[in-house]
């Protein structure tokens, strides 16, 4: 069975739970401890297909300021890339489409997903379905909502972008 090696990357600001989200997709656990990624660290996760293996590079990049010096570089090869968001924290949402912008600058062809994380933070939700379903119609992206704590829909998103990255073949 031959192997088909695929980069994505996590994109969103600071503390929105990029690396929370793969650390429960790649390893199924969770960590409360807060972290703050320093540039990019990159994990793997192989998935099986009906005729192939995929092998997903996943790039967890420094979200906010760090982002913008660094980024053509870490974006370079990215065939797809999950947009996270912070249901708690509204502007975390509009930034996304700078972010989306730079990759697909890299990239016409590159796949997005918008994913919308701490579902499971229901009381202190600051994101309505409404802006979550605009924003990602302005990027022709689906939308999810997940929660890396309790692990909701976190698969879900990274195997609906592996879907969407594979079309092609």
């Amino acid at each position: 069975m031959h192997t088909v090696q695929k980069k994505v990357c996590l994109l969103g600001d600071f503390a929105v739970g990029k690396t929370s989200l793969i650390r429960r997709f790649v390893e199924d656990r969770f960590d409360d401890k807060y972290l703050s990624t320093i540039g990019v660290k990159i994990s793997r996760k192989t998935l099986t297909r009906q005729d192939h293996l995929l092998n997903l590079l996943i790039w967890d990049l420094a979200g906010g300021d760090d982002f913008s010096k660094t980024s053509a570089s870490y974006l370079r090869g990215a065939a797809g890339a999950l947009l996270v968001c912070d249901l708690t924290r509204a502007d975390t949402l509009a930034t996304l489409t700078d972010y989306a912008q730079q990759l697909k600058a890299m990239d016409e062809t590159a796949v997005l997903v918008l994913v919308a994380n701490k579902a499971d933070l229901v009381a202190e939700r600051q994101i309505s379905e409404a802006a979550l379903a605009e924003m990602a119609e302005t990027f022709t992206a689906p939308y999810l909502l997940t929660s890396a704590l309790t692990g909701s829909h976190v698969e879900a998103a990274f195997h609906h972008l592996a879907n969407a990255i594979e079309k092609p073949l």
